[in-house]
């Protein structure tokens, strides 16, 4: 995913733990869609794609094509953004209603292909009834006037961000329904404008490349376009007294910043490093994905760091306290970077799937520490190995993670599907060398571009590739309840459950 947990102060000179530190829980079954409309003609039901973890989030029926969001700052951060959301749609049925989610703002009309439509709430799904019902394999635009609430709600986090001089988004694990009204699932991938309008004092920025920015009195409209299709979870837009610093990357790709203002200069030192940290990421598994890159400093307290589509969030304070070692903060800049060719350019097409974006970023992570640091990744996978017996009993296996606490659904991010889905990956370049494991790196990335796949996806890719049935390794190593003998290291030992936690 896309949120990185990492320790606070002080940080040890060994690899740093990997935890996670939320302030709230997230989403729980009370939601707070205040809706204003008459009562739709037949029963609001709330509807999902099935997904194992979170069942009643995407809704079957449609898929998106792209989503147009317009909000309107009032200029504080404590009270609601007026919105219009726009979604183009191909139906994949005969739909007499249709389910978005929405679950944190207030609505006041919805039309479907120009005509007015009812609607009303069931769960987190804002239910939809058109006037006619919309045809199978039919286009269907669905506009929706609504607020958008940069406040939390009880028992729910995510979405907006507050930092000390605006707004920023955090969306994982599908929270943009706090936003916007979406099909809220990474397997609906779409293309995105959004049109942000601020008073002066302020500058706006998001997803993709700049299209405008339209002056009227007292007030600035900024309009961003992405050039690839990007999931809900993915989606930034940033708000507050900010600077853009510009600068160019590899084959001349435009690299932006966006910091506080007063703190361009402290912040300089660590931007300026992003061009040589994609070249790197380039020549390990090839071209950036996408149309930019660059990093949004927040000024605000989250506990993570997110690796939104082309413009990653960080906490301005990983690079501002001293305690943390350059190495580790730069092997975190590595982590969401190389999150933009796994899990934004290839995206899960299913929660579950998630140790393939969260395993993978760590991997480099090491990697980019191992080169650079001469942090071994050999030392960090032995540290791993031996905790990764109580990672599963804690959080399950990597590619069968248990579900959230309840109303807590960050809690899927756990040690499991970070270092212990990296040290699949170790097992894995034991077990068919290092020629083939980077071969396999590089085809993954290629062969599914701007698209999503699934855990059978990439055992299929690395048996084709190793040229043997690797079936009965992956379903031990993702699968099991126990962590397999690794290969080549048959010290390596596991810690019991129990023993590891009477140790920590």
């Amino acid at each position: 995913m896309p949120l990185t947990p990492r320790p606070r102060i002080p940080v040890p000179r060994t690899a740093p733990p990997r935890t996670r530190r939320v302030k709230a829980a997230l989403l729980a079954s009370a939601v707070s869609v205040c809706l204003i409309a008459a009562s739709a003609p037949s029963p609001a039901t709330p509807l999902g794609v099935g997904d194992r973890l979170f069942p009643h989030l995407g809704n079957p029926g449609y898929d998106v094509a792209s989503y147009d969001l317009a909000f309107t700052y009032p200029g504080t951060n404590s009270k609601p953004l007026t919105a219009v959301t726009t979604i183009d749609a191909v139906t994949s049925a005969r739909l007499d209603q249709v389910n978005l989610d929405f679950a944190h703002g207030t609505v006041g009309s919805v039309d479907v292909n120009g005509a007015p439509a009812s609607f009303k709430s069931a769960g987190e799904d804002l239910v939809v009834t058109p006037a006619e019902p919309v045809p199978e394999g039919g286009w269907m635009r669905i506009t929706v006037h609504h607020t958008s609430d940069p406040v939390p709600a009880a028992n729910q986090d995510g979405g907006w961000v507050q930092t000390k001089d605006g707004l920023a988004m955090a969306n994982q694990a599908d929270a943009a329904h706090l936003v916007f009204p979406c099909n809220d699932h990474p397997s609906d991938k779409a293309m995105f404008t959004i049109h942000v309008t601020a008073p002066d004092g302020y500058t706006a920025v998001a997803n993709g490349l700049p299209a405008g920015a339209d002056r009227a009195g007292k007030a600035t409209t900024w309009t961003y376009r992405t050039e690839h299709p990007m999931a809900t979870e993915l989606a930034q837009v940033s708000i507050g007294r900010s600077t853009v610093l510009h600068r160019t990357g590899p084959h001349d790709l435009p690299v932006r910043d966006v910091v506080p203002t007063k703190d361009r200069a402290l912040l300089e030192p660590w931007l300026k490093k992003t061009p040589d940290q994609i070249a790197w990421m380039e020549g390990k598994v090839g071209r950036y994905p996408f149309e930019t890159y660059g990093l949004l400093m927040a000024d605000a307290r989250t506990g993570f760091e997110l690796e939104t589509q082309t413009l990653s969030l960080f906490e301005k304070e990983l690079f501002t306290e001293p305690a943390y070692p350059k190495w580790y903060v730069e092997s975190i800049m590595v982590h969401e970077l190389s999150h933009q060719w796994f899990g934004d350019s290839v995206s899960p097409r299913t929660w579950s799937d998630l140790w393939l974006n969260e395993g993978h970023a760590t991997w480099y992570e090491a990697l980019y520490a191992e080169e650079k640091a001469d942090r071994p990744m050999a030392t960090r996978m032995k540290a791993a190995y031996r905790a990764s017996d109580s990672w599963r009993a804690a959080g399950g296996p990597p590619a069968a993670p248990k579900g959230p606490k309840p109303g807590q659904k960050i809690s899927i991010f756990r040690p499991n599907v970070y270092d212990g889905a990296a040290l699949v990956l170790y097992a894995l370049r034991e077990e068919i060398g290092r020629p083939a494991f980077e071969q396999l790196e590089r085809v993954w990335v290629s062969v599914h571009h701007d698209e999503v796949a699934s855990t059978a996806d990439f055992e299929d890719l690395a048996s084709g590739i190793a040229g043997r049935d690797l079936s009965g390794f992956f379903k031990a190593w993702l699968y099991g309840e126990k962590t397999p003998p690794m290969p080549g290291h048959p010290d390596w030992k596991s810690d019991a459950p129990q023993a590891a936690r009477s140790a920590g």
